[in-house]
C-alpha cells in the first residue's frame, strides 16, 4: 500500500499499469522497474506524466499570461489588496484587487502602485461590483480602470450588462490582421445563476452599444466589433461562498453553466467559446479536483485567502478565519443590498454579527421609520449594537453620504424608511471595516466574509507548515492546492484503471513549494 501510494504521487512521470496473467491483479511500476517485473506480469497500459498547470483550460494560460488555471478573487473592501494581486502575478497566476468598498483615492493610489510594479503583465486585475443603490460611482469606478488600462476586470452581482460593464469590455477592441478580434480588457463574470449568465456570454445588447457611442465612449469600430464576441471572455460559477452567495452547490451548477457556453457558442459562432471556471467551496486539494473533474477551465479561490500574509486585514479576523469549521457560518443581511433582502455569508463563531445584523433587518421590516420604533427596543439597540444614540449615528451617516452620494440624503428627508436603512446599514458597513482594521473594542462585532471552504481549509492543513500564520502565503496556498489537486486527479485515474489504491494515495500533505 506504502508503494502504491507513493508511486501515484509522483505526477511528473509516467507510470506503467501491469497486471499479473495468473489473477488479474494490478499494479504500478515505473519505466526503470519495468525491467524487473515478474515474468507473471503484463504491461498493460502508460499513464503519462500530470502537471498542475494541465488541470483546466490550456487556453486560459494562453489567454491571460498565466502558468497555472488559477485565481485569488477579489475579497472586498481592499483586503485583496496591492501585495496579494502583486504577489501572484510575479507567482505566474492571476488575482484581482477587491475594489469594493474602498474609496477613490486609496482605489486610485492601489491603481499607480500595481500599474508600477505589473507595467507589461497581464494576469492582473480589478473588481467592478454592482452598485445599484449608486450607479453613478459604478461609472466612476469604470472610468478609472479605463484611465488606468486595468488588463482584467471581474465583475460582480450584476443582473445583467450595464452601460459601465460593456463600456469595460468594449473599450480598445481592435482587429487583428486575420481578423480576429482582440480585447484590451478582459471581463470576468461571477455569477451564480444561469439566467444571470445567459447575458454575459452573449454579445452586448445593440441598445446599450448604441447609448455609449451616442455618448462617445465608445467609437463605431469598437461597437462593431463588441457585436462579435461575448460581454465576458471568462464567466466564474460561484457556488456556496464568502460574502454575496445563493448557497448553491457547484456540483449542480456547474455542468448547467458548461451547457449554457455550448448553447451560446452554437447560436453566436464564437471562434473563441467562452471559458467558464469555478468558485466557491474550495478549501482542499479534493474539491479544487472536483472543479476541474466536473470542467472548470479555472478555479477561483477566496475565504481561503484571507488567512494570507498578504491579505490586507488585521490578524484578529485572520486567528478567528483560521479556528473556524465547515459548520461555523451563518448568513446576515448584506450592506449593500440591504433593503433588497440581499444576504452574505459571514464567519459565525467568535462574533456576534450575523445575528446582530438580523435583528437589524426584522426592525427595518416590522417599522416604517425611526420613531416607530419602541423605546425599549431602540434603547436595547444603542446599548447593544450600535453602542451609540441612534441620534448620534443618524449625524454621523449625514456626514458621510454628504461627502459620497449627497442624492441619499435628499431621498431619506422626503422617505423615513430610507433614512432609517441608512441608519441600520451604518453597523452593517462599520462592522466589516472594525474586521479590517481590528478593533479589538468591537471584536464582537467583526463581519468577516467566510465560507465553509475555511473550515476545509483548515483541517486539511492541520498539523502542516501552512497551519503556520507566517507560512500562510497566497502563492504557498495556491501551489498546495493545485499540487494537491493533481495528486487527488493521478489517483483518481489509477482508480479507474483498476488499481487497488489505499486512501493514503488520495491524501495529500502541504508542504513549501517553488
Amino acid at each position: 500500500e506504502e508503494r502504491l501510494a507513493a508511486l501515484a504521487h509522483r505526477i511528473r512521470e509516467p507510470l506503467y499499469l501491469v497486471a499479473r496473467r495468473s489473477d488479474g491483479l494490478r499494479g504500478l511500476a515505473t519505466e526503470a522497474e519495468l525491467a524487473g517485473t515478474e515474468p507473471d506480469c503484463a504491461v498493460i497500459g502508460t499513464v503519462p506524466a500530470l502537471y498542475p498547470e494541465w488541470l483546466g483550460d490550456r487556453s486560459f494560460g494562453e489567454a491571460h499570461g498565466v502558468r497555472f488555471p488559477y485565481v485569488a478573487g477579489e475579497m472586498a473592501g481592499g483586503i485583496a489588496g496591492t501585495r496579494l494581486v502583486t504577489a501572484m502575478a510575479q507567482a505566474e497566476m492571476l488575482a484581482f484587487l477587491g475594489a469594493a468598498g474602498v474609496g477613490f483615492p486609496a482605489l486610485e493610489r492601489a491603481l499607480h502602485d500595481l500599474a508600477a510594479a505589473l507595467g507589461g503583465r497581464s494576469n492582473w486585475g480589478v473588481n467592478l461590483i454592482h452598485t445599484p443603490s449608486e450607479p453613478a460611482r459604478e461609472e466612476q469606478v469604470a472610468d478609472l480602470l479605463i484611465r488606468y488600462r486595468v488588463p482584467r476586470i471581474s465583475v460582480s452581482a450584476f443582473a445583467e450588462p450595464t452601460p459601465a460593464v460593456v463600456r469595460c469590455a468594449a473599450t480598445g477592441l481592435r482587429a487583428d490582421h486575420a481578423g480576429r478580434v482582440v480585447r484590451r480588457t478582459a471581463v470576468f463574470a461571477k455569477v451564480s445563476r444561469p439566467e444571470v449568465a445567459e447575458p454575459f456570454m452573449a454579445p452586448a445588447p445593440e441598445q446599450l452599444l448604441r447609448l455609449l457611442l451616442e455618448r462617445g465612449e465608445l467609437t463605431p469600430e469598437e461597437v462593431r466589433l463588441a457585436g462579435r464576441v461575448p460581454v465576458a471572455s471568462d464567466v466564474t460559477v460561484e457556488a456556496d461562498s464568502g460574502g454575496h452567495t445563493d448557497n448553491r452547490p457547484l456540483i449542480a451548477l456547474l455542468p448547467s453553466f458548461l451547457a449554457l457556453r455550448e448553447d451560446a457558442r452554437r447560436k453566436f459562432g464564437y471562434a473563441e467559446p467562452v471559458r467558464v471556471g469555478a468558485a466557491g467551496g474550495l478549501g482542499d486539494p479534493a474539491s479544487v479536483a472536483a472543479a476541474f473533474a466536473l470542467g472548470a477551465g479555472y478555479v477561483l479561490t477566496g475565504s481561503v485567502n484571507q488567512m494570507a500574509v498578504e491579505a490586507d486585514t488585521s490578524d484578529e479576523a485572520k486567528e478567528l478565519i483560521a479556528g473556524a469549521d465547515l459548520a461555523d457560518v451563518a448568513m446576515a443581511p448584506a450592506a449593500d443590498m440591504f433593503e433588497l433582502g440581499m444576504n452574505v455569508q459571514v464567519l459565525r463563531r467568535g462574533t456576534l454579527f450575523a445575528p446582530r445584523a438580523g435583528r437589524l433587518r426584522e426592525v427595518y421590516r416590522r417599522h416604517g421609520c425611526l420613531e416607530e420604533i419602541p423605546e425599549e427596543e431602540r434603547t436595547a439597540l444603542e446599548r447593544d449594537v450600535f453602542q451609540a444614540p441612534l441620534d448620534e449615528i443618524w449625524t454621523s451617516t449625514q456626514e458621510y453620504w454628504r461627502h459620497r452620494d449627497p442624492a441619499q440624503l435628499a431621498r431619506a428627508a422626503v422617505d423615513p424608511k430610507h433614512r432609517m436603512a441608512l441608519v441600520l446599514r451604518w453597523y452593517l458597513s462599520h462592522a466589516s471595516r472594525w474586521a479590517v482594521s481590528g478593533q479589538a473594542q468591537r471584536r464582537a462585532d467583526f463581519q468577516v466574509w467566510c465560507g465553509p471552504a475555511a473550515g476545509a481549509f483548515n483541517r486539511w492543513t492541520a498539523g502542516s507548515f501552512l497551519a503556520e500564520p507566517g507560512s500562510r502565503t497566497v502563492v504557498q496556498i495556491a501551489r498546495n492546492l493545485l499540487e494537491g489537486a493533481a495528486v487527488v486527479t493521478r489517483a483518481h485515474q489509477l482508480r479507474t484503471f483498476g488499481v487497488p489504491l489505499p486512501p493514503q494515495a488520495f491524501a495529500f500533505r502541504p508542504r513549501p513549494l517553488h
